[in-house]
Formats: structure tokens, sequence, C-alpha cells
């Protein structure tokens, strides 16, 4: 197990998904102020936000303006977050898996009703036929 690539992966996927959340940001706020470049950004993401990084590139090609916009709320939200991140993170995880080891023993042992073992005196019937 590479811990240092796991970490390295990890940043990765938690900073594109903060590059998502700016974009969202950004929809939002021209969603009020310039609604036909709120839809032009929004058609122009399509499919694209998945690696944040390759994503900026393409935007700044097209509008760079937006990509610095983007780029700017993503570095607050990474700022505003980052400090509560990693408990939080820790924690869910540890919440996460306590809940899913409760309902795992709930399901083994549970008990099958559906089809019951022979009652005791139909057992000692079963029993006593096959000695005859």
């Amino acid at each position: 197990m590479n811990l240092k690539q796991i970490a390295k992966d990890t940043a990765k996927t938690l900073q594109s998904y903060l590059t998502y959340q700016a974009l969202k940001t950004v929809l939002a706020q021209l969603g009020e102020t310039n609604p036909p470049l709120e839809l032009w950004l929004h058609n122009f993401s399509a499919g694209k936000i998945q690696d944040g990084e390759a994503y900026l590139e393409q935007l700044f090609q097209e509008k760079p303006d937006l990509a610095l916009r983007i780029m700017t709320v993503r570095e607050h939200i990474a700022t505003e977050v980052a400090e509560f991140l990693p408990e939080m993170v820790l924690t869910g995880i540890q919440q996460g898996n306590m809940e899913q080891r409760r309902q795992h023993l709930e399901r083994i042992t549970l008990i099958d009703t559906s089809h019951p073992s022979p009652q005791p005196e139909q057992q000692t019937s079963l029993d006593s036929n096959s000695e005859q």
C-alpha cells in the first residue's frame, strides 16, 4: 500500500470536487447577474468537470475571466473547509464503518422465519418414525 500515492490521488480528487463546487457557485451567481453567460458556462462544462485542472485549462482557452473566477472561488472554498476537513473525513469514515458493521451484524443474525425448522414435537415424531 503506497500511502503517499493514495494521498496524492485523494488530493487530486478533492481538488476536482472543489472545482465542481466553485463552478456551481459561479453558475448560481451568473444565473442572477448574467443568464446567457450562465447558460454558456453550463453547456461548456457538461461532461468536462471530472478532472478539475484539465477543465480549467480548457476554460482558459475559451473564457479566461471565468476560469480565473472559478479558481478564486475554489481557493476560497478550500481555505474555508481545510481546517475542518481531516477531522470530518475521519469521523465520517468511522461512523460509516460502524453503521455498515451494525447493518451487517443485523443481517447475519436475523432469524429466517420464511423456512421455520420443524417444531420439537414434529422433530420427535420424525425421529421415532426413523427408528422403526
